[in-house]
């Protein structure tokens, strides 16, 4: 490995540990702060929660706790629609950047089954990346870095990234609207949707997982 490419994984690996610095020491902030804050800008509001969702993964703020601010300020509607606008916008950066700072840090062939996966996914990068947003097997942002990595098509991925995100998306805007009613029913209500739009997916992830492992072990 030559310098220049040790000098840019290094690069990225302080964009990265300063990212996480940010996310857990200045912008570490409970939800209802957030809303009063995203609340202050009147009918700009709007605009700065789509652009703040839109520079989350670069600075690695939780998506949950946005998701859940902008319920609470916009309502369980209105907050997931401006939630799937600025979540997709931000996805669709995550992608951008990853495809630029991947073109010129891996510069080798995929091999083995990493070529394979690779393949698929570059042929059938809708359903992949769908299938991920839809069940949480990896992390959201990872997601983007390796579909852009992977080689998916740019208009697959925002595609399928804009139609996965909705349920999950609707779940935690409904959580956070619903504290704001004060209603214990509109509450209990947003609970049992948010553990069935939360949990059933990551069930079917354990079962995925199993039915992988069990296949494997037949196979060998």
């Amino acid at each position: 490995m030559n310098k220049k490419r040790i000098a840019k994984w290094l690069l990225v690996a302080v964009a990265i540990g300063l990212g996480i610095w940010l996310s857990r020491s200045v912008f570490d902030v409970e939800a209802e702060d957030l809303r009063n804050w995203i609340l202050s800008f009147g009918l700009w509001a709007p605009v700065i929660y789509i652009i703040v969702y839109t520079i989350r993964p670069l600075i690695f703020f939780p998506a949950s706790v946005l998701s859940i601010a902008g319920g609470l300020a916009f309502g369980a509607w209105m907050g997931t629609f401006y939630t799937i606008i600025g979540a997709t916008l931000g996805a669709m950066l995550s992608f951008l950047v990853a495809k630029v700072v991947g073109r010129s840090i891996v510069t080798k062939e995929w091999r083995g089954n990493a070529a394979k996966f690779q393949a698929q996914m570059e042929h059938n990068g809708f359903l992949y990346v769908l299938l991920f947003r839809l069940i949480p097997v990896i992390n959201f942002d990872l997601i983007s870095y390796m579909a852009a990595i992977a080689k998916v098509r740019f208009t697959s991925f925002a595609l399928a990234t804009l139609i996965g995100i909705i349920p999950g998306t609707f779940a935690y805007n409904f959580l956070g609207s619903s504290f704001v009613s004060g209603n214990p029913k509109i509450i209990a209500a947003a609970i049992v949707v948010f553990v069935i739009l939360t949990v059933v997916p990551i069930l079917i992830r354990n079962r995925w997982n199993r039915k992988a492992d069990g296949d494997s072990g037949k196979s060998n």
